[in-house]
Protein backbone atom coordinates (compact mmCIF):
# COMPACT_ATOMS: atom_id res chain seq x y z
CA UNK A 1 0.00 0.00 0.00
CA UNK A 2 1.70 3.70 -1.44
CA UNK A 3 1.11 6.94 0.48
CA UNK A 4 -1.10 7.49 -2.54
CA UNK A 5 -3.61 5.26 -1.51
CA UNK A 6 -4.47 5.87 2.09
CA UNK A 7 -7.36 8.13 2.23
CA UNK A 8 -7.06 11.15 4.66
CA UNK A 9 -10.10 10.60 6.20
CA UNK A 10 -8.24 7.51 7.77
CA UNK A 11 -6.60 9.92 10.10
CA UNK A 12 -9.94 11.50 10.88
CA UNK A 13 -11.23 8.49 12.72
CA UNK A 14 -7.63 7.33 14.43
CA UNK A 15 -7.64 11.06 16.54
CA UNK A 16 -10.94 10.84 17.19
CA UNK A 17 -10.40 9.64 20.97
CA UNK A 18 -7.81 12.37 21.23
CA UNK A 19 -10.38 14.98 21.07
CA UNK A 20 -13.31 12.67 22.82
CA UNK A 21 -11.07 13.05 25.92
CA UNK A 22 -10.66 16.96 25.86
CA UNK A 23 -14.56 17.68 24.73
CA UNK A 24 -15.83 14.91 27.99
CA UNK A 25 -13.60 17.09 30.13
CA UNK A 26 -14.78 20.73 28.72
CA UNK A 27 -18.19 20.66 28.12
CA UNK A 28 -19.42 17.02 30.12
CA UNK A 29 -17.48 17.50 33.45
CA UNK A 30 -17.16 21.63 33.23
CA UNK A 31 -21.00 21.66 33.18
CA UNK A 32 -21.42 19.22 36.39
CA UNK A 33 -19.03 21.42 38.05
CA UNK A 34 -20.71 24.27 37.23
CA UNK A 35 -23.97 23.17 38.21
CA UNK A 36 -22.18 22.29 41.41
CA UNK A 37 -21.25 25.87 42.45
CA UNK A 38 -17.89 25.68 40.99
CA UNK A 39 -16.16 28.61 40.03
CA UNK A 40 -15.57 29.55 36.37
CA UNK A 41 -12.09 30.05 36.96
CA UNK A 42 -11.79 26.81 38.93
CA UNK A 43 -13.08 25.23 35.92
CA UNK A 44 -11.09 26.74 33.52
CA UNK A 45 -8.02 25.18 35.69
CA UNK A 46 -9.57 21.78 34.90
CA UNK A 47 -9.99 22.13 31.67
CA UNK A 48 -6.69 23.64 31.16
CA UNK A 49 -5.05 20.42 32.72
CA UNK A 50 -6.42 18.47 29.35
CA UNK A 51 -4.01 20.35 27.61
CA UNK A 52 -0.67 20.61 29.96
CA UNK A 53 0.53 17.23 28.86
CA UNK A 54 0.25 18.47 25.14
CA UNK A 55 2.75 21.46 25.99
CA UNK A 56 5.76 19.04 27.37
CA UNK A 57 4.87 16.11 25.22
CA UNK A 58 8.16 16.49 22.49
CA UNK A 59 10.22 15.14 25.57
CA UNK A 60 8.86 11.48 25.55
CA UNK A 61 8.36 11.59 21.77
CA UNK A 62 11.41 9.95 20.57
CA UNK A 63 10.14 7.19 22.89
CA UNK A 64 7.41 6.21 20.14
CA UNK A 65 9.89 7.02 17.02
CA UNK A 66 12.37 4.75 18.20
CA UNK A 67 10.38 1.63 20.61
CA UNK A 68 7.84 -0.68 19.25
CA UNK A 69 5.83 0.69 16.33
CA UNK A 70 3.09 3.51 15.64
CA UNK A 71 0.47 1.14 15.78
CA UNK A 72 1.12 -0.62 18.91
CA UNK A 73 1.44 2.72 20.75
CA UNK A 74 -1.65 3.57 18.84
CA UNK A 75 -3.59 0.51 20.75
CA UNK A 76 -1.70 0.91 23.64
CA UNK A 77 -2.74 4.44 24.32
CA UNK A 78 -6.44 3.53 22.97
CA UNK A 79 -6.95 1.54 26.17
CA UNK A 80 -5.58 3.83 28.65
CA UNK A 81 -7.50 6.66 27.13
CA UNK A 82 -11.27 4.87 26.73
CA UNK A 83 -10.12 3.63 30.87
CA UNK A 84 -9.44 7.25 31.46
CA UNK A 85 -12.62 8.58 30.14
CA UNK A 86 -14.53 5.96 32.32
CA UNK A 87 -12.73 6.47 35.30
CA UNK A 88 -13.26 10.41 34.57
CA UNK A 89 -17.16 9.81 34.44
CA UNK A 90 -17.17 7.78 37.65
CA UNK A 91 -15.35 10.66 39.50
CA UNK A 92 -17.81 13.10 41.74
CA UNK A 93 -18.11 16.60 40.37
CA UNK A 94 -18.10 18.41 43.37
CA UNK A 95 -16.22 20.95 44.85
CA UNK A 96 -14.61 18.95 47.19
CA UNK A 97 -13.64 16.21 44.50
CA UNK A 98 -11.51 18.83 42.51
CA UNK A 99 -8.10 17.39 43.48
CA UNK A 100 -8.55 14.16 42.90
CA UNK A 101 -10.78 14.55 39.22
CA UNK A 102 -7.65 16.92 38.41
CA UNK A 103 -5.11 13.85 38.96
CA UNK A 104 -6.85 11.57 36.93
CA UNK A 105 -7.40 14.53 34.15
CA UNK A 106 -4.10 14.89 33.67
CA UNK A 107 -3.18 11.08 33.90
CA UNK A 108 -5.81 10.47 31.07
CA UNK A 109 -4.17 13.88 29.12
CA UNK A 110 -0.52 11.77 28.90
CA UNK A 111 -2.41 8.98 27.45
CA UNK A 112 -3.34 10.65 24.39
CA UNK A 113 -0.04 12.31 24.16
CA UNK A 114 1.50 8.71 23.13
CA UNK A 115 -2.00 8.43 20.40
CA UNK A 116 -1.67 11.90 18.90
CA UNK A 117 2.07 11.15 18.34
CA UNK A 118 1.49 7.77 16.87
CA UNK A 119 -1.11 8.75 14.35
CA UNK A 120 1.14 12.03 14.07
CA UNK A 121 3.50 9.76 12.72
CA UNK A 122 1.61 7.75 10.65
CA UNK A 123 -0.06 10.70 9.08
CA UNK A 124 3.59 12.64 7.99
CA UNK A 125 4.76 9.58 6.68
CA UNK A 126 1.99 8.08 4.45
CA UNK A 127 1.08 11.81 3.10
CA UNK A 128 2.64 13.04 0.03
CA UNK A 129 3.38 16.58 -0.35
CA UNK A 130 0.39 17.89 -2.05
CA UNK A 131 -2.19 16.33 0.21
CA UNK A 132 -0.59 17.69 3.32
CA UNK A 133 -3.45 20.48 3.56
CA UNK A 134 -5.96 17.99 2.88
CA UNK A 135 -4.75 15.51 5.71
CA UNK A 136 -4.13 17.88 8.43
CA UNK A 137 -8.20 19.05 7.62
CA UNK A 138 -9.25 15.52 7.68
CA UNK A 139 -6.93 14.94 10.90
CA UNK A 140 -8.27 17.89 12.76
CA UNK A 141 -11.51 17.07 11.66
CA UNK A 142 -11.56 13.90 13.52
CA UNK A 143 -9.45 16.06 16.61
CA UNK A 144 -12.62 18.76 16.78
CA UNK A 145 -15.19 15.98 15.89
CA UNK A 146 -14.16 13.75 18.17
CA UNK A 147 -14.32 16.57 20.57
CA UNK A 148 -17.89 16.83 19.67
CA UNK A 149 -18.64 13.65 20.63
CA UNK A 150 -17.03 13.14 23.73
CA UNK A 151 -18.75 16.38 25.28
CA UNK A 152 -22.10 16.74 23.59
CA UNK A 153 -22.60 13.38 23.57
CA UNK A 154 -21.43 12.77 27.03
CA UNK A 155 -23.78 15.66 28.54
CA UNK A 156 -26.85 14.59 26.71
CA UNK A 157 -25.45 11.45 28.44
CA UNK A 158 -25.39 12.78 31.40
CA UNK A 159 -28.17 14.43 31.82
CA UNK A 160 -30.68 11.10 30.74
CA UNK A 161 -29.21 8.09 31.67
CA UNK A 162 -29.79 6.52 35.54
CA UNK A 163 -25.96 5.78 36.55
CA UNK A 164 -23.13 8.29 36.31
CA UNK A 165 -20.70 5.73 35.22
CA UNK A 166 -22.48 5.26 31.89
CA UNK A 167 -22.00 8.71 29.78
CA UNK A 168 -18.11 7.44 30.69
CA UNK A 169 -17.98 3.93 29.87
CA UNK A 170 -20.47 4.56 26.82
CA UNK A 171 -17.80 7.49 25.42
CA UNK A 172 -15.11 5.33 26.41
CA UNK A 173 -16.25 2.17 24.42
CA UNK A 174 -16.87 4.69 21.30
CA UNK A 175 -13.22 5.99 21.05
CA UNK A 176 -12.19 2.02 20.99
CA UNK A 177 -13.82 1.61 17.98
CA UNK A 178 -12.00 3.80 16.24
CA UNK A 179 -8.93 1.62 16.34
CA UNK A 180 -10.30 -0.24 12.94
CA UNK A 181 -9.12 2.30 11.41
CA UNK A 182 -5.55 1.52 11.51
CA UNK A 183 -6.61 -1.43 8.86
CA UNK A 184 -6.65 1.04 6.35
CA UNK A 185 -3.27 2.67 7.05
CA UNK A 186 0.57 0.96 6.26
CA UNK A 187 3.03 1.10 9.01
CA UNK A 188 6.00 3.54 8.55
CA UNK A 189 9.68 1.87 8.60
CA UNK A 190 10.87 0.64 11.74
CA UNK A 191 13.84 2.57 13.99
CA UNK A 192 17.70 0.75 12.40
CA UNK A 193 18.65 2.81 15.73
CA UNK A 194 20.38 -0.32 18.42
CA UNK A 195 19.24 1.92 21.35
CA UNK A 196 16.71 4.20 22.31
CA UNK A 197 19.82 7.05 23.25
CA UNK A 198 21.41 6.08 19.49
CA UNK A 199 17.46 7.02 18.32
CA UNK A 200 17.16 10.00 20.62
CA UNK A 201 20.51 11.29 19.08
CA UNK A 202 19.09 10.77 15.59
CA UNK A 203 15.75 12.19 15.81
CA UNK A 204 17.13 15.63 17.74
CA UNK A 205 19.64 15.96 14.83
CA UNK A 206 16.67 15.31 12.92
CA UNK A 207 15.16 18.11 14.61
CA UNK A 208 17.96 20.65 14.49
CA UNK A 209 18.00 20.35 10.71
CA UNK A 210 14.44 21.64 10.33
CA UNK A 211 14.38 23.96 12.90
CA UNK A 212 17.14 25.95 11.44
CA UNK A 213 15.64 26.76 8.48
CA UNK A 214 14.42 29.69 8.06
CA UNK A 215 10.40 28.42 7.83
CA UNK A 216 11.20 26.31 10.68
CA UNK A 217 12.31 29.04 12.74
CA UNK A 218 9.06 31.17 11.59
CA UNK A 219 6.81 27.52 12.29
CA UNK A 220 8.38 27.36 15.78
CA UNK A 221 7.40 30.80 16.74
CA UNK A 222 3.83 30.95 15.33
CA UNK A 223 2.80 28.03 17.33
CA UNK A 224 3.54 29.74 20.66
CA UNK A 225 1.39 32.31 19.70
CA UNK A 226 -2.13 33.32 20.84
CA UNK A 227 -3.66 32.91 17.32
CA UNK A 228 -6.44 31.05 16.68
CA UNK A 229 -6.09 29.09 20.06
CA UNK A 230 -10.03 29.00 20.05
CA UNK A 231 -9.45 28.57 24.04
CA UNK A 232 -13.17 29.86 24.60
CA UNK A 233 -14.61 26.82 23.18
CA UNK A 234 -13.31 25.13 26.31
CA UNK A 235 -15.62 27.41 28.55
CA UNK A 236 -18.71 27.46 26.83
CA UNK A 237 -20.50 25.09 29.10
CA UNK A 238 -19.49 26.77 31.94
CA UNK A 239 -20.72 30.17 30.65
CA UNK A 240 -23.67 29.39 28.77
CA UNK A 241 -25.83 30.32 31.66
CA UNK A 242 -25.59 33.70 30.87
CA UNK A 243 -26.95 33.80 27.00
CA UNK A 244 -29.77 31.53 29.33
CA UNK A 245 -28.65 28.12 26.82
CA UNK A 246 -30.04 25.03 28.55
CA UNK A 247 -28.15 21.85 28.84
CA UNK A 248 -29.49 20.40 25.75
CA UNK A 249 -28.68 23.51 23.64
CA UNK A 250 -24.89 23.52 24.82
CA UNK A 251 -24.99 19.56 24.59
CA UNK A 252 -26.46 20.38 20.89
CA UNK A 253 -23.76 23.52 20.01
CA UNK A 254 -20.93 22.28 21.89
CA UNK A 255 -20.81 18.54 21.00
CA UNK A 256 -22.67 17.11 17.94
CA UNK A 257 -23.56 20.29 15.84
CA UNK A 258 -20.51 22.09 16.93
CA UNK A 259 -18.43 18.77 16.11
CA UNK A 260 -19.64 18.25 12.60
CA UNK A 261 -19.57 22.27 11.86
CA UNK A 262 -15.78 22.17 12.97
CA UNK A 263 -15.10 19.44 11.18
CA UNK A 264 -16.53 20.80 8.08
CA UNK A 265 -14.44 23.73 9.13
CA UNK A 266 -11.15 21.59 9.31
CA UNK A 267 -12.03 20.30 5.40
CA UNK A 268 -12.51 23.56 4.40
CA UNK A 269 -9.25 24.64 5.98
CA UNK A 270 -6.99 22.19 4.57
CA UNK A 271 -8.23 22.41 1.22
CA UNK A 272 -7.56 26.03 1.07
CA UNK A 273 -4.46 25.78 2.71
CA UNK A 274 -3.30 23.47 -0.34
CA UNK A 275 -4.18 26.09 -2.48
CA UNK A 276 -2.25 29.18 -0.75
CA UNK A 277 0.54 30.00 1.55
CA UNK A 278 -0.17 27.66 4.52
CA UNK A 279 1.21 30.10 7.20
CA UNK A 280 -0.20 32.93 5.93
CA UNK A 281 -4.09 31.07 5.84
CA UNK A 282 -3.54 29.91 9.38
CA UNK A 283 -2.91 33.65 10.73
CA UNK A 284 -5.73 34.36 8.21
CA UNK A 285 -8.25 31.98 10.11
CA UNK A 286 -7.06 33.37 13.48
CA UNK A 287 -7.79 37.02 12.62
CA UNK A 288 -11.36 35.76 11.72
CA UNK A 289 -11.51 34.04 15.15
CA UNK A 290 -11.28 37.00 17.31
CA UNK A 291 -13.50 39.10 15.21
CA UNK A 292 -15.96 36.25 16.17
CA UNK A 293 -14.95 36.17 19.46
CA UNK A 294 -15.80 40.39 19.09
CA UNK A 295 -18.84 39.91 18.18
CA UNK A 296 -20.18 37.38 20.43
CA UNK A 297 -19.05 40.12 23.04
CA UNK A 298 -21.06 42.77 21.54
CA UNK A 299 -23.96 41.29 20.57
CA UNK A 300 -27.71 40.54 22.86
CA UNK A 301 -27.04 37.68 25.54
CA UNK A 302 -29.68 35.31 23.94
CA UNK A 303 -29.67 31.45 23.60
CA UNK A 304 -30.12 32.30 19.51
CA UNK A 305 -27.51 34.30 19.42
CA UNK A 306 -24.80 31.76 21.83
CA UNK A 307 -25.86 28.83 18.43
CA UNK A 308 -24.96 31.13 16.64
CA UNK A 309 -22.01 32.67 17.21
CA UNK A 310 -20.38 29.31 19.11
CA UNK A 311 -21.40 27.57 15.82
CA UNK A 312 -19.38 30.49 13.84
CA UNK A 313 -16.46 30.05 16.62
CA UNK A 314 -16.83 26.27 15.95
CA UNK A 315 -16.18 26.52 12.43
CA UNK A 316 -13.33 29.13 12.44
CA UNK A 317 -11.61 26.96 15.13
CA UNK A 318 -11.98 23.69 12.39
CA UNK A 319 -10.01 26.62 9.85
CA UNK A 320 -7.02 27.27 12.04
CA UNK A 321 -6.54 23.59 13.20
CA UNK A 322 -6.18 22.35 9.75
CA UNK A 323 -4.21 25.81 9.13
CA UNK A 324 -1.93 24.69 11.41
CA UNK A 325 -1.53 20.60 10.92
CA UNK A 326 -0.96 21.98 7.46
CA UNK A 327 2.12 24.03 7.58
CA UNK A 328 3.49 21.63 10.50
CA UNK A 329 3.18 18.94 7.55
CA UNK A 330 4.60 21.25 5.25
CA UNK A 331 7.70 22.28 7.65
CA UNK A 332 8.60 18.66 9.42
CA UNK A 333 9.08 16.35 6.47
CA UNK A 334 9.41 12.87 7.58
CA UNK A 335 12.12 11.31 9.61
CA UNK A 336 11.38 11.76 13.43
CA UNK A 337 7.92 12.48 12.39
CA UNK A 338 6.81 12.16 16.00
CA UNK A 339 9.71 13.95 17.78
CA UNK A 340 9.59 16.78 15.08
CA UNK A 341 5.41 17.12 15.02
CA UNK A 342 5.65 17.54 18.86
CA UNK A 343 7.70 19.80 19.44
CA UNK A 344 5.24 22.12 17.06
CA UNK A 345 2.31 20.79 18.44
CA UNK A 346 3.37 20.92 21.55
CA UNK A 347 4.32 24.75 21.75
CA UNK A 348 0.96 25.35 20.34
CA UNK A 349 -0.71 24.05 22.66
CA UNK A 350 1.03 26.18 25.31
CA UNK A 351 -1.08 29.32 23.85
CA UNK A 352 -4.10 26.94 23.79
CA UNK A 353 -3.09 26.51 27.87
CA UNK A 354 -2.49 29.58 29.01
CA UNK A 355 -5.38 31.41 26.75
CA UNK A 356 -7.54 28.97 28.74
CA UNK A 357 -6.03 30.37 31.83
CA UNK A 358 -6.26 33.86 30.64
CA UNK A 359 -10.38 33.41 29.51
CA UNK A 360 -11.16 31.95 32.85
CA UNK A 361 -9.26 34.58 34.71
CA UNK A 362 -10.53 37.27 32.84
CA UNK A 363 -13.94 36.03 33.11
CA UNK A 364 -14.23 36.05 36.88
CA UNK A 365 -12.88 39.70 37.29
CA UNK A 366 -15.29 41.15 33.56
CA UNK A 367 -17.59 39.13 32.61
CA UNK A 368 -18.03 36.91 29.63
CA UNK A 369 -17.44 40.00 27.86
CA UNK A 370 -13.78 41.02 29.44
CA UNK A 371 -13.28 37.31 28.73
CA UNK A 372 -13.88 37.34 24.72
CA UNK A 373 -12.46 41.00 24.49
CA UNK A 374 -8.88 39.62 26.19
CA UNK A 375 -8.89 36.59 23.38
CA UNK A 376 -9.40 38.94 20.49
CA UNK A 377 -6.69 41.62 22.06
CA UNK A 378 -4.28 38.91 22.34
CA UNK A 379 -4.93 36.80 19.25
CA UNK A 380 -4.62 40.18 17.16
CA UNK A 381 -1.30 41.06 18.76
CA UNK A 382 0.04 37.96 17.60
CA UNK A 383 -0.87 38.17 14.60
CA UNK A 384 1.16 41.57 14.28
CA UNK A 385 4.12 39.56 16.38
CA UNK A 386 3.65 37.11 13.59
CA UNK A 387 4.16 39.77 10.31
CA UNK A 388 7.09 41.63 12.13
CA UNK A 389 8.85 38.20 12.26
CA UNK A 390 8.48 37.58 9.02
CA UNK A 391 9.76 40.91 7.86
CA UNK A 392 12.90 40.66 10.14
CA UNK A 393 13.78 37.18 8.83
CA UNK A 394 12.68 38.23 5.26
CA UNK A 395 16.64 39.59 4.09
CA UNK A 396 18.38 36.85 5.75
CA UNK A 397 19.69 34.39 3.67
CA UNK A 398 20.74 31.03 5.24
CA UNK A 399 22.98 28.64 3.27
CA UNK A 400 20.46 25.99 2.97
CA UNK A 401 17.76 27.39 1.56
CA UNK A 402 15.68 24.26 0.11
CA UNK A 403 12.82 23.84 2.33
CA UNK A 404 13.48 19.89 4.44
CA UNK A 405 10.41 18.60 2.84
CA UNK A 406 11.74 19.07 -1.07
CA UNK A 407 14.99 16.95 0.52
CA UNK A 408 12.96 14.23 1.70
CA UNK A 409 11.35 13.95 -1.29
CA UNK A 410 13.99 13.70 -3.60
Amino acid sequence: MTARHVHPSAFMFLIAPFGAMSGFVSVTVAWQLKAAGVSVGQVASIVALTLLPHTWKFLWAPITDTTLTQKRWYLISSLATGIGIVAIGLMPPTPAGLSALAIVVFTASVATTFMGMAVESLMAHSTPFELKGRAGGWFQAGNLGGAGLGGGLGLWLATRVPEPWMPGAIVGLLCLACAFALLAVPSPPLSQHATVMAGLRASLRDLWTVIRERSGVIALVLCFLPIGSGAASGLWSAVAGEWSASADTVALVTGTLGGIVSAAGCVLGGWVCDRMDRKTAYVLYGLMQAACAIAMAMLPRSETYFIVLTTAYAFIAGLTYAGFTAFVLEVIGKGAAATKYSVYASLSNMPIWYMTNVDGWAHDRWSSSGMLYAEATLGCAGAVVFVVLVLALRPRRLQRSTPRFDIERA
